[in-house]
């Protein structure tokens, strides 16, 4: 059957190839190492349990949360869209 420009499964593989790298997006952005004891950024104390609970801890949760509200990314994988391919 005839699908217009997408071959049969394409959505899929579309949302497939989007959770994969926005998997492998965060597995990158993970710490790794030893943790700090005070954040790199504003020098915060880090409370022990936080720097045992993530190996590899380098910001207080402030700075954390305000870091990961400026790299959120778009939720779809724009390589793999049909209009970037059409342009």
């Amino acid at each position: 059957m005839a699908s217009g420009w997408a071959q049969d499964g394409a959505v899929q593989d579309q949302i497939d190839a989007t959770v994969d790298s926005e998997v492998e997006r965060a597995k990158n952005s993970m710490p790794k190492g030893e943790s700090l004891t005070h954040c790199e950024e504003c020098n915060a104390l880090i409370p022990e349990p936080r720097r045992k609970a993530i190996q590899g801890v380098r910001l207080c949760i402030q700075c954390q949360s305000e870091q990961e509200k400026k790299g959120r990314s778009a939720l779809y994988n724009r390589a793999g869209s049909k209009d970037s391919q059409l342009r």
